[in-house]
Parts: C-alpha cells; structure tokens; sequence
C-alpha cells in the first residue's frame, strides 16, 4: 500500500473507534495512549493469524528455528541435536548462533537458549541449569606444576580475554583481592566458544563454564586448576513466545532439551568440578 493508502485506512478506524490512535509529529506517526493500549494485544491477535496459516502451508511444524550462542551452539547443540532430529525425522533444524538477544517475534526464531535470570517479558522461560565458571586452560600450560593452585596465582598467568567481567567475580569468590586492574592486552575474544580453543591451544587461561567443556575436559585436552567455582546468579534457560507454548514442535523440542540439558549438568563428572575437585 502506499503511504497515502496508508494514511486513509488509519483515518478510517480512527473514526470508526471514535478516537485517534496517533499523533503525528513531522513524517513521524506515534501511538497515543489509546493505540498503545491495544496494541500489544492486536499484535498477540496477528502473532495467531500467522500461525493459523503458517499451520496451513505446513512450515510452521516442520521447522524449527533455534536461536543461541556461539559458545551453546557449538559446545552442546551441535554435538546432540542430532538424537532430537533422530527422533522428529519430519522437524527440520535452522539454528541462529548471536551474541546478541534476538526479538523472538521479529526474527520468526521459534525458541531460544539464553543465559540471563528469566525474567525476559512476554517470554516463556525453562530453566536449565545455572552457569558456574572457573578458569580452565590446557594441561601442557601447567605440566610438573601440583594442583590445585593458590588462586593467587591467577594474578599473574597469561589471562584470556582479561577485561571479562567474569575475573572480578571469580577472584573476589576466591577471597583475592585485584583492586580496578584487570591487566591490559592480551589476547580478547568473544564469546567462550573462541576463547575455549585458544585455553586448548595453550594460550592461557580462560574463564568458562566446566559443563559446555565436558569433552574435553574428559579427553585431557583441558582441565580446571583452581579450586573455586563462581556464579553471578544467571542461568541458561529455554525460552519461547508465551503464546507458543503449545505449538508442537516447540513442545516436542522443549521435552527433548530439557532433560538432556539438565541431565549433562547432574553428570557425576561435572559434579565432581563443581565440588571443587580439579581434574588433570
């Protein structure tokens, strides 16, 4: 439609609701309390109608779009998507790796796996497990050295990606006190998925979270020399449109992760790194 078209049918439903929904301000149009009021819920309304005929054409379940990060992605999805797939045959996977919090709406992503505390609104949130990270580097970094170490020590070792906001929570749950210096240069990455194989390569040591590394933790090719675990209270977690909840694929997807995330989290593995036993 044309922007004159446009205007027309706005004037019309404004005379026909008996209120005016925008105001215009130069070429810019904004709602009024009256339009915004409805607003949301008339979008709830067309999120429905979308629905209905995405249904009909037969997409809307047979794919499904996952949106995460790279460190999620590449760590755990990506190596066990495929016994979902095994068991949906007829669901195809499109997977959106960002580090950035994408509108689940806008983007026609169906779920997504994020980290954050839940509280995202008009978003439905399962809670997977709680992201707990410690500094892990490769065993050759350390080679002769007796474990665990002084987490002192840490001041003072090549450090990935050292601006992390991670450090200072990590260091003041290991009672060291760093002041405002962090260290400058080095090398910065970003995400953990990155900073992990450049851990593995023997770069330094970087702060991740044990239960995305379990692989290689298993396989020698990374271990956690401290003892301390920290936390900043966020978590990774399912999540999808509220409105959604009973969309099959979504259903079908959420009985599949949910298990399968937590039950990694529970692995006696990671429990024995969280309990504060450092593996070499």
């Amino acid at each position: 439609m044309t922007q004159a078209a446009i205007s027309y049918q706005i004037k019309i439903l404004e005379e026909r609701v008996g209120e005016p929904l925008f105001v215009r301000r130069g070429r810019r149009a904004e709602l009024t309390v009256g339009g915004a009021r409805v607003a949301s819920r008339l979008a709830t309304a067309f999120d429905e109608i979308e629905m209905a005929f995405d249904e009909l054409t037969g997409e809307s379940e047979t794919v499904l779009r996952i949106a995460t990060t790279a460190s999620i992605a590449s760590n755990w999805l990506a190596r066990n998507i495929g016994s979902f797939q095994a068991a949906h045959p007829d669901i195809e996977i499109e997977l959106e790796v960002s580090s950035t919090v994408i509108d689940l709406a806008e983007a026609r992503i169906d779920v997504a796996i994020r980290t954050g505390r839940g509280d995202w609104p008009a978003l439905k949130s399962e809670h997977l497990a709680a992201v707990v990270f410690t500094p892990m580097c490769s065993p050759a970094l350390l080679e002769g050295r007796r474990l665990p170490l002084d987490a002192r020590e840490a001041r003072n070792m090549q450090r990935i990606s050292p601006q992390d906001r991670w450090w200072p929570i990590w260091f003041r749950s290991a009672g060291v006190e760093i002041g405002g210096d962090l260290g400058r240069g080095g090398i910065r990455m970003d995400s953990q998925a990155t900073e992990g194989q450049a851990a593995i390569a023997g770069h330094g040591i970087a702060l991740m979270t044990p239960m995305l590394w379990s692989t290689e933790i298993a396989s020698g090719r990374l271990i956690c020399p401290f003892a301390n675990m920290a936390d900043e209270g966020t978590a990774y977690w399912l999540v999808y449109a509220e409105n959604r909840r009973h969309t099959r694929k979504i259903a079908r997807f959420r009985d599949w992760v949910v298990p399968a995330f937590r039950a990694m989290a529970a692995s006696p593995m990671i429990g024995a790194i969280q309990g504060q036993d450092p593996l070499m």
